[in-house]
């Protein structure tokens, strides 16, 4: 029984994990990338915004015919996602630097990549942190539907459970879901509330 669940947990976790990172990696630099850039920033937040209002389960139904079932329409569908409050939250938090700053950064001689670094991330983390964070708990979450197409986690206990009409299983998976969803909220928290006090 526990190593059962142990396994669905597993499975859980590493396809919610693999798509935060992906979408960490593709988001955050996105928006860094097109922060000083006006028209491609429009394009591409317009872009990023539709994202916003397509249903995961929509994602999985388009990529079934060209990713087949399991793990890999799951994590496209958890990735597009994701993207939007981690891209929307780094614009965010880059554009919020105060010019001020960036001039005398200037005045003093660093460079625009230094000022990037130096300056512009370490301001702007908290704000992009907070969209990961977001991201992270719409993704747990949203991980359930991965079972509908075989992709395996512990919306498992969910389907099964509405299979064999066992509200206890369907109850159970649910509560397993919400409360790794606010173990991973609460990490990033405080994540969070560490490096504000940094």
């Amino acid at each position: 029984m526990i190593a059962d669940f142990m396994a669905h947990l597993g499975a859980h976790v590493a396809l919610a994990a693999s798509a935060l990172a992906i979408a960490i990696a593709i988001g955050m630099p996105l928006a860094a990338a097109l922060v000083d850039r006006p028209l491609p920033h429009g394009l591409a937040f317009g872009a990023i915004g539709v994202l916003r209002v397509i249903p995961s389960l929509a994602v999985l139904t388009l990529a079934l015919p060209y990713l087949g079932l399991g793990f890999r329409p799951a994590l496209l569908a958890l990735v597009v996602l994701a993207i939007p409050p981690i891209a929307i939250n780094t614009d965010i938090g880059l554009r919020n630097v105060g010019p001020a700053l960036t001039e005398a950064a200037r005045g003093m001689g660093m460079t625009r990549s230094q000022i990037r670094r130096r300056i512009e991330w370490p301001l702007a983390f908290p704000v992009a942190l907070s969209g990961v964070r977001t991201a992270a708990v719409e993704v747990v979450a949203s991980a359930t539907l991965a079972s509908f197409i075989g992709g395996g986690g512990l919306g498992d206990y969910i389907i099964d459970g509405l299979s064999t009409n066992d509200g206890n299983e369907i109850l159970g998976g649910a509560a397993a879901v919400a409360t790794l969803a606010l173990v991973v909220d609460t990490a990033l928290g405080r994540l969070a509330a560490r490096i504000a006090v940094v």
